[in-house]
């Protein structure tokens, strides 16, 4: 099913060619590691507003016709935007275009799951003061943690997490949501710098934009491991056209996936599969819906989004069958 030799020469020519490229799976360092970094259960699940988020109501700006300073320019990423500060001197990192809706709705789910998610909202309209000053169309809005300072990157490919099931869990989740974009450049830790938090460091995927489209890298910029074409963001038709699981032979699992984090994607196994799928599951309708609703999505492309998501859940429940 899956051919060894071409994997190895993948993961060769990426390491040469990506700076965020895949390695030789590095071993867990044991001394670093505290799962809660990375997950922690999600005993509430069933009770976690997705429409707020982990903010809260109480954190969310004003969904239209808000006035923020502009702080200064965003920078990196493919989506213009600005940092801003609301009236209250709170910072907001702002980005504007088609990554809005999709990024809010993704960090719902994750954060759902038990993946730490920073504040975020979307905002259809705000007034921008100061510098490229005027009225701004639809933004995703996103401030920080209240306890914890970005710090640093992390990646994908050599963390303390990587033989752990939360982590392939992860994986499995932008599977379901098609994330293309697992790049290092997207994922920061977070630290806190009062000795008396916990967990003291936080592991976040924070840029989920591309997510909700459809991978399409061609063969020939998949087996160089280098960006190239690797996907759509925020399209319903998309997002319909792609599958989720294509083989299953014992343990091992092939996905409809083509991009250029292949050797990661091979992590995944069975049982990781159903421990995503198990935990997403367990939201409502009532939830599903908040969470697009979050996004603002039109009821249309959210019922069909949620359809979507749940065949890609009962077929990685159907697993289960295979592990009895």
């Amino acid at each position: 099913m899956r051919r060894q030799a071409l994997q190895a020469l993948i993961i060769m020519v990426t390491t040469a060619a990506c700076s965020y490229s895949p390695e030789a799976q590095p071993q867990t360092r044991a001394r670093d590691f505290e799962i809660a970094e990375l997950w922690q259960e999600p005993f509430d699940l069933a009770t976690r507003d997705l429409f707020s988020g982990p903010g809260g109501a109480a954190l969310a700006p004003p969904l239209t016709d808000a006035h923020y300073s502009f702080f200064a320019f965003k920078r990196g990423g493919t989506n213009p935007g600005y940092v801003v500060r609301d009236s209250t001197g709170r910072l907001w990192s702002v980005k504007l275009g088609i990554e809005a809706q999709a990024e809010v709705t993704a960090s719902r789910i994750l954060w759902a799951m038990g993946f730490h998610e920073p504040p975020t909202y979307f905002v259809r309209q705000f007034t921008l003061e100061g510098v490229d000053g005027g009225v701004k169309g639809v933004a995703r809005f996103r401030t920080e943690f209240e306890h914890w300072k970005s710090v640093d990157e992390w990646s994908w490919h050599d963390n303390a997490f990587t033989n752990t099931r939360p982590f392939h869990g992860l994986i499995v989740a932008q599977l379901i949501l098609n994330n293309w974009d697992l790049k290092t450049p997207n994922n920061r830790v977070y630290a806190a710098p009062d000795g008396a938090t916990t967990p003291r460091r936080l592991y976040v995927v924070r840029d989920l934009g591309s997510s909700f489209g459809r991978s399409r890298q061609s063969a020939f910029f998949k087996l160089l491991g280098t960006p190239g074409g690797q996907g759509t963001k925020n399209d319903v038709d998309d997002f319909e056209s792609q599958g989720f699981i294509t083989e299953v032979e014992g343990d091992d699992v092939d996905f409809d996936y083509r991009g250029v984090n292949q050797p990661l994607v091979d992590l995944v196994t069975v049982p990781d599969v159903i421990w995503a799928c198990e935990l997403l599951s367990r939201l409502s309708d009532e939830q599903w819906q908040a969470a697009f609703r979050a996004g603002a999505y039109p009821q249309d492309s959210a019922d069909r989004y949620i359809t979507k998501i749940k065949a890609k859940i009962a077929q990685g429940l159907a697993l289960r069958r295979s592990t009895r």
